[in-house]
């Protein structure tokens, strides 16, 4: 009897399978870790800060460069490029950022738009800098000292 040569054998393919389980779960972390939703959309142009914009008022910003034409939207905490005039359309075709350290890059005119924290959050969801110090509001919780 002559002896088959297998291409594949059953333990190729469960180091395959582990492998694409070892991959699924470590994008799951790393997808996890960046859930910090952002406040400030940071616009830069050829690495430099060009503006930047808060998440919570809905605009639409249009960038002219001498490389070409890009229209920022922003709306419900959530920003992405409405249009660009780039031949490849990647940063269109990005979708929606709001989470920290989500970026949106078109190389073609060197410009990144980028969530970041902001310099008035205090690091404590749901409370900026605002809200922590101000004084015309009631406390939820009245201590009296006995």
């Amino acid at each position: 009897m002559e002896k088959k040569n297998k291409l594949i054998g059953k333990k190729d393919i469960i180091l395959a399978l582990v492998l694409l389980l070892i991959a699924l779960v470590l994008f799951l972390v790393f997808r996890m870790m960046s859930t910090e939703k952002g406040s400030i959309v940071q616009v830069r142009i050829d690495g430099e800060v060009w503006d930047e914009f808060p998440l919570a008022q809905d605009k639409e910003i249009e960038i002219e460069t001498e490389l070409g034409r890009n229209v920022l939207h922003i709306e419900n905490g959530q920003a992405w490029m409405a249009e660009a005039d780039c031949p490849d359309g990647y940063c269109v075709d990005k979708g929606k950022i709001s989470q920290e350290n989500e970026i949106i890059v078109c190389l073609p005119h060197k410009l990144t738009a980028e969530v970041i924290a902001g310099e008035d959050d205090t690091g404590i969801p749901g409370i900026t800098e605002d809200t922590a110090d101000d004084s015309d509001t009631e406390p939820a919780i009245d201590v009296v000292a006995q």
